[in-house]
């Protein structure tokens, strides 16, 4: 039974605070915040099928009201003027449904509802929005501090909604930020190395300016697709600064009150992209790197046992 499927006939309650909510069935708009988190994320999706039940449709409503603002900074901005408008409208929508306790997007209905049941702050998405802005003019990073502040918008609020959905065994969820933040930033920085060759098509270089520098690798690297001694060295110096954020996100899994094996699982699924990358003699140009379907099994079930 495919992951939609499991969800699709669940009655959805509303409860909250602010404005009151539409009262209405949102089976349909959970299950279209499924179909976006499947059409986007391989990676994502195969580990939102060990969730618990009751959190699933939480997760993809988070993920597709991220996924959808990407989408139109990335990939199409049909009906606006341009990408900027876009995104604008999207965070325009997103804190207009707060407002109005309703929206007419799918999405932004099924997002409001887990906000309002789980008493998520609509503030931890401001960041978001900040990030999807500077992502149409921002295509170089001077160094790693650059690259965080960008990630504070881009990948940390997912984390922290993240440990709301789940829950913590901490007084506040608040204390479990910065493994959170950690496994984001990891998770992140996974996916810039692994997309190297692909930004690259689209103007855009996320590997740090000083540490390429430092390391004697230039953009006509990128541009003929060297995989030189100087170019593997970075790759590693990556790598290891990535490693340092798996440890930290590691030892805070066992602080959340449920769906450790789910974030366990992420956590090994993206960490093996780096594994693959020296697997395939650090090729980002021409492979896609990341674990196949046997291997994320293999992973989930070794994160099953640690999360024992």
């Amino acid at each position: 039974m495919g992951v939609t499927e499991q969800h699709t006939s669940f009655e959805f309650p509303i409860v909250g605070h602010g404005p009151k909510l539409a009262s209405r069935d949102l089976s349909a708009d959970y299950a279209h915040c499924f179909e976006v988190m499947r059409g986007a994320s391989k990676n994502y999706s195969f580990a939102s099928m060990v969730l618990p039940a009751s959190k699933s449709h939480h997760v993809a409503a988070l993920y597709a009201v991220m996924r959808v603002g990407d989408d139109r900074v990335d990939v199409s901005s049909n009906g606006f003027a341009s990408p900027l408008a876009a995104i604008e409208d999207w965070r325009d929508s997103y804190w207009r449904a707060f407002e109005m306790g309703d929206s007419q997007h799918p999405v932004l209905r099924a997002y409001l509802n887990t906000c309002h049941e789980l008493h998520i702050p609509p503030e931890l998405l401001h960041t978001y929005f900040r990030a999807m802005i500077e992502d149409l003019t921002i295509k170089r990073f001077p160094d790693f501090a650059a690259l965080l502040h960008y990630m504070d918008g881009s990948a940390i609020p997912v984390g922290r909604v993240m440990a709301h959905i789940l829950g913590t065994h901490t007084p506040n969820v608040s204390d479990v930020y910065e493994g959170a933040d950690a496994l984001s930033i990891a998770m992140q920085l996974s996916n810039f190395w692994r997309d190297i060759g692909e930004d690259w098509g689209i103007g855009r270089v996320y590997l740090p300016q000083e540490d390429m520098a430092h390391f004697g690798v230039t953009e006509d690297d990128l541009a003929n697709q060297r995989v030189t001694p100087a170019f593997v060295d970075l790759l590693e110096f990556e790598f290891e600064r990535t490693e340092q954020y798996y440890v930290k996100a590691r030892e805070a899994v066992h602080d959340l009150a449920s769906g450790r094996w789910a974030v366990m699982a992420a956590l090994e699924i993206y960490r093996a992209i780096i594994l693959n990358i020296r697997r395939n003699h650090y090729d980002v140009f021409t492979r896609r790197n990341g674990a196949n379907r046997n291997e994320k099994i293999r992973l989930a079930m070794k994160a099953w046992w640690q999360t024992r």
